[in-house]
């Protein structure tokens, strides 16, 4: 395999260096291995290995030893790994020197690209667009042209922009789509409609997205009411620097714009202000108030309620019923009452639904669905909702027609909208398995080549882009034999992502595997927990990369916490164990199982609880349960946990599972049962 390597990417007239090449004494990096160093003739005496004292002997009296094939691939891979850093470090001088060094390296467009790429600012178009015709068609063409369209957005050369634009394959970048509408602005045209659906996140917007909406509100496509909407929502989604740009573009105090959005409690006593962007301000003020003391925050509002407008006033009571709703506050239903006729932000209209279905008032849930933007409508999660208010109101056949479009999803909502429509969830037939022909025109293909490379090296990111774009345009059985190439290769998250791209022909042993079950099956069954559950856990938490480790710093298939797993070790008895040892396989798998475990008795045997106790922590989810005062279909309860990561948490975990189930019960199963009826009993617990 590494032999091979070495010509992966290799450029075109480059010849790439063979397996056993030697570097030349004179060519040897300064740094160079232990294999590879000079050493004195006269120590042979002193106990070095046979291999040295035999080296040959050169005039100045030193043995040189012939550098392995394998020594040459971990320096050179060393070396790429410190280009790689001065890359991201924009470091231009060191990132040449290193690349120098690295004439014939596997991955020849990488290093050319690490290069150029420090340098970017400075290179000439000539040299860009060399790069581009050189690796025509590759991942890291398509990544150049990226960084270069940012660049020529930042200096608005909007004749080359045009140019390259429309080459741009992935086109997934924020700021470039920002830059688009800027170019197409500049010349006159009214893009207005479309910078209304993009300019929805005010944390991304970086350079780009802000100049667009300076040239939209200076052009007069952007009204003031588009502006203070621009205001509103940098303040919902605390991003300074866009609220005080807004706060400048309508004539307001940018400082002031700052202090309601970082410290609401100083621009709250500083008063409402006379203009209609300062009571905007004042606003924003309450809202990020209102995140910390609902009672400060609804006090200020109602001391100012007759100095505005009744927009303004619905407006105030908007911020208030999200900061209430994003705590499940008993009254954040009176607060959206009061919200009424206020214009409300994709997350308002979000979170108005969810407490309309945590009341189980249907009406409200289609209402505020039908009021949310058309994309937004469309999100499975709204479809399936909307088809439960249409069936809740007697309108079985429209409910119907809006479960049978995502019920094909094997997702959470499409599982819950195929039960609607009485089936079960199942598994399909499985396809053919490839053939040796089909496996090796996977292996031959020199993206997964390039992504192995990259993988070898814990260099995911990379490795991920080359795995993905190599997928773009194959056919359903190309994706199956590149799964399985992937399944070969012990990428097992690969292997998962690859299969569920096929829409025909389907292998849920790629999609759904159970690696390690020769461990997990006996823990699991001697704590009396549901197998397909803990994979269906371990399948959101790792995708079964066993060395993955998360921001936080948890670890390993089950991504335990070192602090969780030295309380878990203590608790079970297991002796001698020490941090390192959360990465082995039996030890994550064994403190993992353990502490699901006593998440899932504390919750009393509800998976639901359990799930998001084990992202949440166990307070939090004993927090939203104690907040219920009757039982609540589970579905409704995931729906409306507060934080966004556990909501998608315990969804995806949940649909694993039903899937794990029906794969190894070989029956049809329901994810609605498995969801069950949270009922709103808490219980003392001795968990962290």
């Amino acid at each position: 395999m590494a032999a091979s390597l070495l010509a992966i990417g290799a450029a075109p007239g480059v010849a790439a260096q063979p397996a056993s090449a030697v570097v030349p004494a004179a060519a040897a990096p300064a740094a160079a291995t232990p294999a590879a160093a000079a050493v004195p003739v006269n120590a042979a005496t002193a106990g070095v290995p046979a291999a040295v004292a035999a080296a040959p002997v050169t005039a100045s009296g030193v043995a040189v030893l012939a550098a392995t094939p394998s020594d040459i691939l971990r320096e050179q891979d060393d070396l790429f790994a410190q280009l790689r850093e001065a890359a991201r470090q924009n470091d231009a001088s060191r990132a040449i020197a290193l690349a120098d060094r690295l004439p014939n390296y596997a991955i020849a467009s990488y290093v050319d690209y690490y290069r150029l790429k420090p340098r970017l600012g400075d290179a000439t178009n000539e040299e860009v667009l060399a790069f581009l015709k050189r690796y025509q068609g590759s991942a890291i063409a398509d990544r150049l042209r990226n960084d270069w369209l940012l660049e020529l957005g930042r200096k608005r050369d909007w004749f080359n922009f045009d140019r390259e634009l429309p080459q741009f394959v992935l086109n997934d970048d924020y700021q470039v789509k920002c830059y688009a509408l800027l170019s197409r602005a500049s010349r006159g045209q009214n893009v207005a409609a479309e910078a209304r659906v993009l300019l929805d996140n005010p944390p991304q917007y970086g350079e780009a997205c802000n100049a667009l909406v300076g040239q939209l509100v200076q052009s007069g496509q952007f009204n003031n009411a588009d502006t203070l909407a621009q205001l509103r929502l940098a303040g919902e989604m605390h991003a300074t620097g866009p609220a005080k740009r807004s706060a400048l573009l309508l004539g307001a105090s940018d400082t002031r714009a700052a202090q309601a959005v970082d410290v609401p409690a100083v621009a709250m006593a500083r008063g409402l202000g006379d203009s209609r962007a300062e009571h905007e301000i004042y606003l924003v003020a309450i809202g990020r108030m209102a995140r910390t003391s609902m009672k400060l925050a609804t006090v200020a509002l109602n001391k100012n309620l007759s100095k505005l407008s009744a927009e303004e006033q619905a407006i105030g009571w908007s911020n208030v019923a999200l900061a209430a709703s994003l705590t499940l506050a008993p009254d954040a239903w009176d607060y959206w009452q009061r919200a009424a006729g206020a214009p409300l932000s994709p997350f308002q209209a979000e979170w108005k639904t969810r407490i309309a279905l945590r009341r189980g008032d249907w009406k409200t849930v289609r209402a505020t669905i039908d009021a949310m933007r058309p994309a937004q409508r469309e999100a499975p999660a709204w479809l399936y909702w909307m088809g439960r208010a249409l069936q809740a109101e007697g309108r079985q056949e429209d409910a119907q027609a809006l479960f049978r479009r995502i019920a094909s999803q094997n997702s959470f909502y499409g599982q819950l909208a195929m039960e609607e429509l009485g089936m079960q969830i199942s598994i399909p037939a499985s396809a053919a398995a490839p053939n040796p022909a089909e496996l090796a025109g996977a292996a031959a293909d020199p993206g997964f080549k390039r992504a192995l490379k990259f993988f070898s090296m814990r260099m995911r990111f990379e490795g991920t882009r080359e795995w993905n774009w190599a997928l773009r345009d194959l056919s359903e059985r190309q994706l199956l034999a590149a799964a399985e190439y992937a399944r070969q290769n012990d990428i097992l998250d690969r292997m998962v992502n690859t299969s569920e791209r096929t829409r025909t022909e389907f292998d849920y042993t790629q999609r759904f595997p159970a690696p390690h079950n020769d461990i997990l099956h006996p823990t699991a069954q001697s704590l009396g927990l549901d197998r397909a559950w803990v994979y269906g856990l371990i399948r959101q938490e790792s995708r079964f990369i066993t060395d993955a480790r998360s921001g936080v710093g948890a670890s390993g298939l089950m991504q335990v916490m070192p602090s969780t797993g030295k309380w878990v070790a203590e608790k079970i008895g297991l002796v001698d164990y020490g941090h390192g040892m959360l990465n082995d396989i039996r030890t994550n798998i064994l403190l993992g199982t353990n502490y699901l475990n006593m998440v899932l008795n504390n919750a009393e045997g509800s998976q639901v609880l359990a799930t998001a106790a084990y992202n949440a922590g166990p307070g939090r989810s004993r927090t939203w349960r104690g907040l219920l005062n009757a039982p609540m279909e589970g579905a409704v309860f995931v729906e409306t946990i507060p934080f966004e990561e556990t909501r998608n948490y315990v969804r995806n975990v949940m649909s694993n599972a039903t899937n794990y189930a029906a794969l190894f019960d070989k029956r049809p199963q329901s994810l609605k049962a498995r969801l069950g009826t949270i009922t709103p009993r808490a219980s003392a617990t001795g968990l962290p």
